[in-house]
């Protein structure tokens, strides 16, 4: 079977879904992400929490210690 070519690129797709996101939520933004929060919840797989992440630099501009001994010598990088 040939398959004809596909006449809308990546770019016109990506806006084509966003706006019927947007159509189906009347452009509620509060709705939408309410709903893409359900549904990652309900996916059950892990969500990053910002509040877990921890600084690479400490607030005086120094590297935490715990991460320079994990870093390999800046001539292997």
């Amino acid at each position: 079977m040939i398959q004809k070519p596909k006449t809308e690129s990546v770019l016109d797709e990506i806006h084509r879904v966003r706006r019927e996101i947007s159509d189906r939520f009347h452009g509620d933004i509060a709705a939408i992400a309410a709903d893409a929060n359900m549904r990652a919840i309900a996916s059950g797989r892990p969500i990053w929490n910002p509040s877990d992440n921890k600084p690479m630099h400490l607030s005086d501009g120094e590297n935490a210690p715990e991460l320079d001994s994990q870093l390999p010598p800046s001539g292997d990088r």
